[in-house]
């Protein structure tokens, strides 16, 4: 349900887009990310840092969309988004000595420090990687083809890679 309440946003982005224009379904986006940090406030009265700083870099990138009439910035906001990722799960790793994904996922799966490690690195690189390919996607193809993407293809990665470190995971707790 969590993952369906993650993508509300870019689903409402995406036929926005489709019944109108790149401006209108970034106000949507807009409205539809802060709908959700307030939903997250009134019923789990907390809201995640991850959502506020999606919230944020949104405002910014979203606002200056449709103050410049440049789609060009929201366009940048997944890559920008996921390098942040990928840059916090190096340096947490590396310069804190902390693994982010066992914060994020250690009550729910018992795994050995050197899988942890695994994983985190390559939830890096994944989502580094990720960033790149939305900016190829979106500077070497039609607007439309990268709303697409968007939703289905950078969707359709992120569970791919979720189910790969499944298999990965379960076949680590095997050994």
């Amino acid at each position: 349900m969590k993952f369906l309440f993650d993508l509300f946003p870019v689903i409402l982005f995406f036929i926005a887009y489709k019944f109108s224009n790149i401006y209108t379904a970034t106000l949507v986006v807009i409205a539809a990310t802060f709908f959700q940090v307030i939903y997250s406030k009134l019923i789990h009265k907390r809201v995640d840092k991850l959502l506020i700083f999606n919230a944020v870099l949104i405002s910014i990138l979203g606002g200056t969309t449709l103050w410049l009439h440049d789609a060009n910035f929201i366009k940048w906001k997944p890559s920008i988004l996921y390098w942040l990722l990928s840059g916090a799960l190096l340096f947490f790793q590396f310069f804190k000595k902390k693994n982010l994904v066992k914060n994020l996922m250690g009550q729910q799966i018992q795994l050995n420090e050197k899988t942890w490690n695994q994983i985190n690195m390559t939830s890096a690189v994944f989502f580094g990687g990720l960033g790149a390919l939305n900016l190829y996607v979106a500077f070497n193809f039609s607007e439309s083809t990268w709303v697409n993407f968007k939703l289905f293809g950078i969707t359709g990665l992120i569970i791919c890679y979720a189910i790969l470190i499944g298999v990965l995971a379960s076949r680590a707790n095997h050994k």
